[in-house]
């Protein structure tokens, strides 16, 4: 064999081992790294207008889902408390845009599931404005959905998130539908709901919650109507849930 070809074999025979070497060396870290990846809760954030369907969306999941193996956190829960405002001047409070949000405590809460630890979720009336004295109890979950209309608008909820949604849906048909959940679940005459989406709701839509389609992962036109993209996203919890077992 000539020198040269000696020569070669040596250097292909190097690179093999240290290929073996790399292998079982980073292999192992990868390997680590992905189980602790699995190991950690996985949080889905899904936003959009209000009336799109985010709702929808987060319950025709969780029908489809195994009972109590998903967490549900809604930002709506999360709302500053208004008690200190003058009753009649409540409702002029806006609700649309993010300083509306007690962000702290959300995080808090957020970080105290990750490291297994339960919490308990603030209650909020929508026709008091207040916040209320009962909490609801939320033990640690593999998986964790968190749904409102500026849950992306925060950078630092946005990066604890592993999946990011925005639910879209046609101008129109997000105002019938808000007209229809506020006139019976909040205590409003249509038009007053009308009056609130040309004043508060449309603008702060287009300043706050349209903007942060650009950081989202997935965007499901239609919302709850979607069933493609419904499934899509509960095939893909269902395989993240039986990673763990």
């Amino acid at each position: 064999m000539t020198t040269a070809k000696k020569l070669f074999f040596h250097q292909v025979l190097t690179i093999f081992k240290k290929s073996i070497i790399f292998v079982k060396f980073y292999g192992r870290q990868i390997e680590h790294k992905l189980l602790n990846y699995i190991k950690t809760m996985f949080i889905i954030g899904i936003a959009g207008g209000t009336g799109s369907g985010k709702t929808t969306v987060v319950r025709k999941i969780m029908e489809r889902l195994p009972k109590g193996e998903v967490g549900i956190i809604s930002q709506d829960s999360y709302y500053k408390d208004s008690s200190h405002v003058p009753v009649e001047d409540r409702q002029k409070i806006n609700f649309d845009e993010p300083a509306a949000f007690d962000w702290n405590l959300l995080l808090e809460h957020l970080k105290m599931l990750k490291k297994g630890e339960s919490i308990e979720m603030p209650t909020y009336s929508y026709l008091t404005c207040t916040r209320q004295k009962e909490t609801v109890h939320m033990d640690p979950h593999d998986v964790v959905l968190i749904e409102g209309i500026l849950v992306m608008s925060d950078p630092r909820l946005r990066k604890m998130m592993d999946i990011k949604v925005f639910v879209d849906a046609d101008g129109d048909d997000r105002l019938i539908r808000v007209i229809s959940r506020d006139c019976i679940e909040r205590g409003r005459t249509a038009q007053e709901v009308i009056d609130r989406y040309q004043q508060v709701l449309k603008p702060m839509h287009l300043m706050h919650i349209e903007p942060c389609k650009r950081y989202v992962d997935i965007i499901v036109p239609e919302g709850g109507h979607n069933e493609v993209a419904i499934n899509l996203l509960t095939d893909y919890i269902k395989t993240r849930l039986s990673l763990k077992k």
